[in-house]
């Protein structure tokens, strides 16, 4: 059976940085997708970058933690700090959108406007996802189904990563928290499922998010589960840039991606690359 497999960047927009790595990753490297923040500093750098490479696809990264919000603060004021931005403790802001009804208005009002303004792009949707997986929380993923519908959503990442997978590349691999969040995660897949949306049977970079390597990444390519999977990873041309993660190693992660035996593994006739909505239903 022929393996599917999408390749994508997160944080499309974030920093010229990332945005130049993601131009870099897809002309010369393995690279199939990137996940736009419409909101970042440089989202209209990125916005072009996307224009010149009509063979990259581009999705919505709903940014609801740690950003600033695409609509004035003041029509967001139950979702952001004394800064502006949307709040960092993601429990407690997650309780104020489920019991909150002026909260859930103003997320609302948000996630639409995020839409809205991939739309303005001019760019296809290929897929959405949210910064830190928040579109795991219940409310945020019935107004992703809801708004989505009016702009054409057909896909999306669901975080489902298997644990035995990376075992097999890396034995001594400690068990982690992921067991709840794939319990979330394949309950919300069935949901996106049921509602036309395309999911991955499996998602690979939660555990190695930040230390992706070529040889991780190299050794998930020939253990590509059956079913479609998509790898997420963050790339820069360098390691640090404003709002940057401690510790992440985005140039190392834009190495694996360009590595050439990264590339001659992907070579196999058995394995089908591409962007979300080239494996739609």
């Amino acid at each position: 059976m022929t393996a599917r497999l999408i390749v994508t960047a997160d944080d499309f927009g974030a920093d010229v940085a990332v945005n130049e790595a993601v131009e870099i990753a897809h002309r010369q490297g393995v690279l199939t997708a990137a996940s736009l923040m419409v909101g970042a500093p440089a989202a209209d750098d990125a916005v072009a970058r996307a224009r010149a490479l009509p063979s990259l696809a581009v999705g919505l990264h709903l940014a609801l933690v740690e950003a600033r919000p695409t609509l004035p603060p003041e029509a967001v004021s139950h979702l952001v700090d004394d800064r502006g931005f949307f709040r960092s403790d993601m429990a407690a802001a997650g309780a104020t959108m489920f019991f909150n009804p002026m909260a859930r208005r103003q997320l609302a009002a948000e996630i639409a406007a995020q839409f809205e303004a991939f739309a303005a792009t001019g760019l296809t949707l290929d897929h959405v996802n949210a910064h830190k997986h928040f579109h795991l929380h219940p409310t945020i993923a019935g107004l992703i189904l809801k708004i989505g519908a009016r702009h054409g959503l057909r896909a999306a990442r669901i975080p489902f990563e298997p644990e035995a997978v990376l075992r097999a590349i890396e034995p001594n691999t400690p068990p982690s928290l992921l067991s709840p969040l794939n319990l979330m995660a394949r309950v919300l897949r069935a949901r996106f499922r049921d509602a036309g949306v395309t999911a991955p049977d499996q998602v690979f970079g939660l555990r190695w998010s930040g230390a992706m390597t070529r040889e991780r990444l190299r050794g998930l390519i020939e253990r590509l589960p059956p079913g479609l999977t998509e790898i997420y990873l963050h790339p820069a041309v360098r390691d640090h840039y404003p709002g940057s993660a401690p510790g992440y190693r985005y140039a190392e992660e834009l190495a694996a991606l360009v590595a050439p035996e990264v590339a001659a593994r992907l070579s196999r006739s058995d394995i089908r690359r591409g962007g979300f909505l080239d494996f739609a239903r």
